[in-house]
């Protein structure tokens, strides 16, 4: 029987497909009512689509008996985490690492430069045709303290260095030594906090990390402190941000919120100090041609057999 592969990009459109398995469309359609391209049971990879509804990319995996592989168009894996119990044992889930670090490390240092410099009063004042002088916080001679460093933390502290930022700290899961210095574990944060201008959030949404800003977090950064979000809205607990951010001690610039989308008339939106973009860290001009080689690569190393890139789990396996 031949395997089958979902694929929500057209197939004609990405070079180097592997010979082998029958590449069937599926996107979910406008409306996420679009019917499967094939037999659901004879799927082995099914790629994620990307920024539809929830519902609509993880719709197709309760049918699919036979898949073996999950890759998701996402550097997170959470939104579907949450369903794998539906799969057979030994379906490996794969992330996109690879295809979002430039874009989102592009957005956390527009962010962060948009905040201190006062570009949205900038925008404000040139609607209302004002001239808007004064000294604004620079980013060079900040502490930088980036939280979740992976790829996409990695990627950030390259675009913030020729900045000639004072000094860059780093924090992740667990203690390690990089070429730029020490990566520290979460257990040392409350000590990194009250040092850092800016805060950088980059982590992926776990069980661990979910509010992992909460009342105390905030409360160990100094006053003036920004806080920067290019990672996952629940992060965030949003009703101590808003305490914080009321208050005026402290700043924020939010790729993601939680909830999201955010609905008008909440209070995100007009809180002092706070600079919102809609979630579009990954979606620019370098994710198609990026996720195009990330599907090359990997159904190259499926149909040969060879070990995939960017596993996060084996569904079956202890942990999982």
């Amino acid at each position: 029987m031949t395997a089958e592969v979902w694929l929500p990009i057209r197939p004609d459109e990405i070079d180097g497909l592997p010979e082998g398995p029958r590449y069937l469309f599926w996107d979910g359609g406008d409306d996420g009512d679009q019917d499967f391209p094939g037999d659901p049971g004879r799927c082995a990879v099914y790629v994620v689509p990307y920024m539809k509804p929830h519902p609509v990319r993880v719709r197709p995996l309760e049918h699919l008996g036979g898949v073996q592989v999950v890759q998701t168009l996402t550097a997170g894996v959470d939104d579907v985490l949450g369903r794998l119990d539906a799969l057979p044992p030994g379906v490996r889930l794969c992330n996109a690492r690879g295809v979002h670090e430039a874009s989102t490390a592009e957005l956390a240092l527009t962010l962060t430069l948009a905040a201190l410099r006062g570009v949205p009063d900038f925008v404000r004042a040139q609607d209302k045709g004002e001239w808007l002088g004064g000294f604004r916080p620079a980013l060079a001679d900040k502490n930088v303290l980036i939280v979740g460093y992976g790829a996409i933390g990695a990627a950030t502290e390259d675009r913030l260095v020729p900045f000639e930022v004072a000094r860059v700290a780093r924090v992740a899961r667990s203690a390690r030594t990089t070429s730029r210095g020490p990566v520290h574990p979460l257990a040392e944060l409350p000590a990194l906090l009250p040092e850092a201008d800016v805060v950088i959030l980059c982590t992926p949404l776990t069980e661990e990390t979910r509010h992992l800003v909460d009342a105390g977090f905030l409360a160990r950064m100094r006053d003036g402190a920004l806080l920067v979000n290019v990672a996952r809205g629940p992060v965030v607990d949003t009703e101590a941000l808003l305490a914080e951010t009321r208050r005026g001690r402290i700043t924020a610039a939010l790729d993601v919120t939680d909830p999201e989308p955010l609905p008008p008339g909440h209070p995100l939106w007009q809180a002092p100090g706070v600079l919102i973009s809609p979630h579009v860290g990954g979606p620019t001009s370098a994710f198609l041609p990026r996720a195009k080689r990330l599907l090359t690569d990997q159904l190259t190393r499926f149909v040969n057999g060879e070990p995939l890139r960017n596993v996060i789990l084996t569904t079956g396996a202890p942990g999982a």
